[in-house]
């Protein structure tokens, strides 16, 4: 079986990070349910 998670910072940054999270309305959602819990991190 071949290894198949290479891990890109970049990549996770810009497709999960805070910034993309912003950008539409479902993930501003997101941000403010996480903020509303006391996260530590709103996003990875």
């Amino acid at each position: 079986m071949s290894v198949t998670y290479q891990p890109k910072k970049k990549k996770r940054a810009r497709t999960h990070g805070f910034l993309k999270r912003m950008s539409s309305p479902g993930g501003k959602k997101i941000i403010t349910q996480r903020r509303r819990k006391k996260r530590k991190k709103l996003s990875p």
